[in-house]
């Protein structure tokens, strides 16, 4: 990608991004992916290729570090049990729920095996809330569900990419499923990341006492991000867990033992740039990449897969609100809903998709075109319903 063509993408996201603050409540990812579509067609921007490594490492670190060291401490220990169950046992019973479901209805538009249809659940199971956040807190003013919404978003991602690891290996490699091997991996990539970036966090924050200068804490806290997530993925952890932890335990730290003042303006000063830096580029580049994927057949059936995930999604995490009294005393069905409208799909799911992409010579063109549209019209039927939905729920 040229130089020139990266500054022409960001001056598009500051316009647009300039736009979402002075209107406030603007669709900013579905804005910035009809646009990238557009770009496609335009001779200039053929030279740009999109790979998962490219978001997987260079996007992903950011945008993780950002969200879990603004996360509020007293929000997460507030939520903490029901966005851990969501991020986890939630995850995989939607995986399970809408992959049975893709499968059973896939006759009627496609021929898809039941492991294709795993795989597309698999990848369309993780949330990027992204602005949907900020529009929640205004529309209704419920910090309770931005909070589960964004906590939940964090911490998926790495129970989706073990996911999406295992199914697309039985599905390249012929395996069979092994749900001791699963479980197995499972638990060690996603507790040792979870381990890895607690250390990494608490580190950080006794570190921090030896400079006072606000340039060199900025530095480290790019080394946490970056240097933690890529060095847990090459021990084989999961890297998402790490960075999303570090900055989770920063912001607890943070107030209780550092004492430099200074510090969270330093790092807002920083990261609150980069943050709609990265996401610019980010739903861009997703709207460039997917453009020659959405010239296929099977709209339909995308439209449907997007509709069974908004349903399954409604009834897990409904059913599982009202199986714990405590959750049924704090979330009603109306919160319930807004939680579920509120999971947009985004860059993790692209990352997989293009993941997949870059594994198959064309054997799995289908499943990343289905993929691909249902990822676009997640973006833009829920970006636009989220803020007449909070409202016409919440505010009563």
């Amino acid at each position: 990608m040229l130089s020139s063509q990266i500054i022409l993408l960001l001056l598009i996201g500051y316009i647009i991004f300039t736009i979402d603050h002075k209107k406030g409540n603007f669709p900013v990812p579905m804005v910035l992916v009809l646009i990238g579509i557009g770009l496609s067609f335009i001779p200039y921007f053929d030279s740009i290729e999109v790979t998962g490594s490219m978001i997987f490492h260079i996007f992903l670190p950011g945008l993780l570090f950002t969200s879990a060291y603004q996360f509020p401490p007293a929000g997460f220990r507030k939520n903490a049990g029901i966005i851990m169950f969501l991020a986890t046992v939630g995850i995989m019973l939607t995986v399970g729920l809408l992959g049975a479901a893709i499968y059973a209805l896939s006759g009627l538009f496609i021929s898809l095996s039941f492991i294709e249809s795993l795989l597309i659940a698999a990848i369309l199971t993780p949330t990027d809330p992204a602005s949907v956040v900020s529009i929640i807190k205004k529309a209704s003013g419920n910090e309770k569900i931005a909070e589960v919404v964004e906590g939940e978003s964090m911490i998926n991602d790495g129970t989706s990419i073990v996911i999406y690891t295992t199914l697309a290996s039985m599905m390249t490699g012929g395996h069979s499923f092994n749900a001791a091997s699963f479980f197995g991996e499972f638990l060690l990539v996603s507790l040792g990341g979870i381990a890895l970036g607690v250390a990494f966090g608490w580190l950080t924050s006794k570190v921090i006492h030896f400079t006072h200068n606000r340039t060199y804490q900025v530095m480290l806290s790019i080394i946490v991000a970056y240097g933690g997530f890529n060095l847990t993925e090459f021990i084989g952890a999961s890297g998402v867990l790490a960075t999303v932890f570090a900055g989770i335990v920063l912001s607890f730290e943070y107030g209780r033992t550092i004492k430099e003042k200074h510090f969270r303006d330093a790092l807002d000063g920083f990261w609150e740039i980069v943050e709609p830096s990265i996401l610019s580029l980010l739903f861009l580049l997703i709207g460039i990449q997917s453009a020659d994927s959405l010239l296929f057949g099977a709209w339909g059936f995308a439209f449907v897969i997007f509709a069974l995930s908004l349903i399954i999604r409604f009834i897990i995490i409904t059913g599982s609100t009202q199986i714990f009294p405590n959750w049924r005393q704090n979330i009603s069905w109306r919160e319930s809903l807004i939680i579920s409208w509120s999971g947009l799909k985004g860059s993790m799911s692209v990352f997989l998709i293009l993941s997949l992409y870059s594994q198959n010579s064309g054997g799995a063109d289908m499943i990343i075109s289905l993929s691909f549209a249902a990822v676009l019209i997640s973006l833009v039927v829920q970006s636009l319903g989220v803020k007449p939905l909070s409202e016409k729920l919440i505010k009563q």
